[in-house]
């Protein structure tokens, strides 16, 4: 049984690039254990076979030759144990590497943090989601899609036409396809937001209640980046009340120190 919980910490002295399967069978579950891919707790009749550890060791070595770091191997058993099952074949993701040398141009430390960040983008295809995805993002201009961060890692792992709903979204409020695509280049965390439980409201409460123009969200995007009830509301209600009225960059990013000095 593969389990994520990590107790024992990693030993000091330098890990062998490759865990040699010429080993005893308690050593390679000694290390399984100490890198977090098995529970450290687990009983001993419920630890894999010689057999099914070779396989696991295989997975292993393989990711640390694509340079996968030990430490790594805890959240990637959490957030994708199927990576670790024993019926797992790694050449099997070996195209999504490919895709990231050759179509990304992300470095091997790159891809690991993508790989880090969202291990279940190993498991994407690269021809039907992958690709079009980065030809995509690419077109509307989004840049740095090789940077190791937990929002391009997401974005890449999003399939086209997830992300051409926030497009076809901007188009219903006004936007021309130039100045969605640009809105979406400059805040492509809009392309992880809920329509109707996020964007929409809170373009609703930027026209209705705040009685602002689509100008003045094209000119700050990241209006829709804050959070409606905690921070959009509370300040346009409190300077409402003061008869005031700034750019919305000065009315949310301020500091709540600030903004509510500023504005008594």
């Amino acid at each position: 049984m593969l389990l994520p919980s990590l107790q024992l910490p990693i030993p000091k002295t330098p890990t062998p690039h490759y865990i040699k399967f010429r080993t005893s069978h308690r050593e390679n579950i000694r290390y399984l254990k100490a890198v977090g891919i098995i529970d450290p707790t687990v009983k001993p009749r419920n630890l894999p076979s010689p057999q099914a550890a070779d396989q696991v060791l295989a997975t292993v070595n393989f990711l640390k030759s694509k340079g996968i770091h030990d430490q790594d191997f805890s959240r990637l058993a959490f957030l994708c144990p199927r990576l670790f099952s024993t019926n797992f074949d790694a050449s099997e993701i070996e195209p999504v590497f490919d895709f990231f040398i050759a179509d990304l141009h992300a470095s091997v430390e790159e891809s690991r943090g993508l790989i880090v960040h969202c291990p279940e983008i190993l498991f994407s295809n690269v021809e039907y989601c992958l690709r079009p995805t980065l030809e995509y993002l690419r077109k509307l201009g989004v840049e740095k899609l090789n940077e190791p961060s937990k929002q391009k890692a997401f974005l890449l792992n999003t399939r086209v036409e997830k992300l051409r709903t926030k497009l076809r979204f901007l188009r219903s409020i006004g936007l021309n396809y130039e100045e969605a695509a640009s809105f979406c280049a400059r805040m492509p965390a809009i392309f992880g937001y809920n329509i109707d439980d996020n964007l929409m409201p809170k373009y609703e409460f930027l026209v209705n209640e705040m009685e602002r123009s689509l100008e003045e969200l094209k000119e700050f995007p990241q209006y829709f980046a804050f959070s409606l009830h905690k921070r959009i509301e509370p300040r346009h209600w409190h300077l409402k009340q003061r008869n005031v009225r700034i750019k919305l960059n000065r009315m949310l990013l301020w500091s709540d120190e600030r903004f509510y000095s500023k504005w008594k």
